[in-house]
């Protein structure tokens, strides 16, 4: 969730992502200066969460409903990640308005990997990963579709 570096905005987006995922967020911060925009190197501009098996399979039952179980192929990359947006917090089963916290909308980010893809990020004998070990477009969209999604062209 992209904040920005009001502290203000911070701590109400921080219950939101605590409301919704039952964790706690961990603040992201910038690391470019842009002297317009008020950032510099080190201050707080976003939140994030991991979510990892059945917690992210029920998060991601609430999103994809949030979202009408529709998603667009072009949400999809060609490593199989994909992503896509949530307007507003509330529209997720569960979740009810509250005036203290307004409105805030986010992103939804799920990256899938295959059995051995460590050996990428490890720190002695790094290689690479395979064609066969790495997520397919094609694998990422009949993933969804097991959850009962439907993937097309949207406009």
């Amino acid at each position: 969730m992209g904040v920005g570096s009001e502290p203000e905005q911070m701590k109400k987006s921080e219950q939101v992502i605590k409301l919704i995922t039952n964790k706690k967020p961990v603040k992201r911060s910038s690391n470019k200066r842009i002297p317009d925009w008020g950032l510099r190197p080190g201050v707080p501009i976003g939140l994030k969460v991991t979510l990892r098996g059945t917690d992210a399979a029920n998060f991601l039952k609430n999103a994809f409903i949030a979202k009408d179980n529709k998603l667009n192929k072009k949400s999809f990359d060609k490593e199989g990640n994909f992503g896509f947006g949530i307007k507003e917090h509330i529209d997720l089963p569960g979740v009810k308005y509250d005036p203290k916290l307004g409105i805030i909308g986010f992103d939804v980010l799920v990256t899938l990997k295959k059995r051995g893809h460590r050996v990428k990020r490890r720190k002695i004998m790094q290689a690479k990963v395979g064609h066969k070990q790495r997520v397919q477009p094609e694998e990422a969209i009949e993933f969804v579709k097991t959850m009962g999604v439907e993937v097309a062209w949207v406009k």
